[in-house]
């Protein structure tokens, strides 16, 4: 038995995070300095934190680097601006418009490192022609409300951009790049981390199509005209990706392997399900309800417990105005499906501190969250009011800004029935 099942969760995902920390892991993956001129850009909510990285490894470097707000850090030289996230704003526009005249005139003696992590998306902004900023940000909130899962989001991100889908590298062309990333999609294919700014895409306007056709997304008029255009997506193999390599240097499986790690250190038998699941998050939650019950099942007393650590990236299809993300709306789903089942604690956390829009990073569920509260639960699930819910009983769970960002951690420690 675990004495405490809550601060156990804690201790694994907090884990998670350490191991994800850029000043423990990033300095590992530089380069010796190189010669010559220097320009340091980046973008993302752990971006801030890596540039303090490379300066405690090179020394002061010039550069530009846009993080979300609150999630700034003290460089020497490199410049942090902090912009909105999940959805854009004036600030972000404005330094990626400094970060490209930063790029313009480089020469192939001349070296750019850029730093990518999960939230470039919205920070890194620059619309493309004849779409606003605030036609941007339109599309954004209506892409985070439908479902859709990142990589299709970041399809249409890309063909709304001037920066994503590898034009950021061709700009600094003919420059030599190394782009160091944290991942934070499924899969972790450089080309949706940050969608892609260093990374040829070869998705087309009818990619586009499909996803708004799918999740049916609305766009305001200069976005279908924008679309009726040829975009400035980079293909794959175009001559102004040649000088740049790309290097995902940590990601959500080695979180999830330190965690399981310490779990096995107490004691407790550990599987991991995966680290890069998606799906509705109430509907995983429901699956993962099944598999930890019929585990359970299988439990007697005096065995060891079990846990089940999973990561990826789930969705929420928003029905309601409450607030929520995908893993406080997991952990509730999961606590109505387990009906206080005796011996199940549960954790759902993101790594960057922020589930969805709130400085919430997820919750802790068990067999008392539900008492004297599942009439509460059921509306909360049914306008997406995770937050508002976990808020009200004292277990959500608030880290503050993380600086980094490998996706969700989900760990259902099981325990046999007392």
């Amino acid at each position: 038995m675990i004495d405490q099942p809550p601060a156990f969760l804690r201790r694994l995902f907090d884990r998670a995070v350490e191991v994800a920390d850029p000043m423990r892991t990033l300095a590992g993956s530089l380069p010796p300095k190189p010669e010559g001129r220097i320009v340091v850009i980046g973008a993302g909510k752990a971006s801030a934190r890596m540039a303090e990285a490379v300066e405690a490894a090179w020394g002061p470097c010039e550069g530009l680097v846009i993080t979300r707000y609150g999630y700034a850090r003290p460089c020497q030289g490199i410049e942090i601006v902090e912009a909105a996230h999940p959805v854009p704003d004036q600030a972000g526009a404005d330094a990626t418009a400094r970060m490209l005249d930063l790029l313009s005139g480089l020469t192939e003696d001349d070296f750019v490192l850029a730093l990518i992590s999960g939230g470039a998306s919205a920070l890194l902004i620059a619309p493309c022609e004849g779409v606003s900023l605030e036609d941007k940000k339109a599309v954004n909130s209506a892409l985070l409300a439908s479902g859709a899962p990142i990589g299709k989001m970041n399809i249409v991100r890309k063909h709304l951009s001037r920066v994503k889908g590898g034009q950021l590298a061709a700009a600094a062309y003919p420059a030599r790049m190394l782009a160091l990333m944290i991942s934070d999609v499924p899969g972790d294919d450089p080309a949706f981390i940050g969608s892609g700014p260093t990374v040829g895409d070869a998705s087309g306007v009818d990619d586009v199509r499909a996803v708004i056709e799918r999740w049916n997304i609305d766009l305001p008029p200069s976005v279908r005209a924008a679309l009726d255009r040829p975009t400035g997506v980079i293909a794959p193999g175009d001559p102004r990706l040649s000088r740049v390599e790309n290097v995902i240097y940590a990601a959500p499986a080695q979180s999830l392997a330190a965690a399981a790690e310490r779990a096995q250190a107490e004691g407790i038998e550990t599987e991991i399900l995966g680290d890069a699941l998606e799906g509705e998050a109430r509907e995983v939650a429901a699956d993962m309800a099944r598999r930890a019950l019929d585990l359970q099942a299988t439990l007697t007393a005096g065995d060891a417990p079990r846990l089940l650590l999973s990561g990826g990236e789930l969705t929420v299809t928003r029905r309601g105005d409450g607030s929520g993300g995908p893993n406080a709306e997991f952990c509730l789903a999961l606590a109505l499906a387990l009906d206080g089942a005796p011996g199940i604690h549960a954790i759902a956390c993101d790594t960057d501190g922020v589930d969805g829009a709130a400085e919430v990073a997820g919750a802790i569920i068990g067999p008392e969250t539900l008492k004297g509260h599942r009439d509460d639960a059921e509306r909360a699930l049914a306008s997406n009011d995770a937050h508002g819910f976990f808020g009200r009983i004292g277990a959500q769970v608030v880290t503050g800004p993380t600086l980094t960002n490998v996706n969700d951690f989900r760990a259902i420690l099981v325990e046999a029935k007392p």
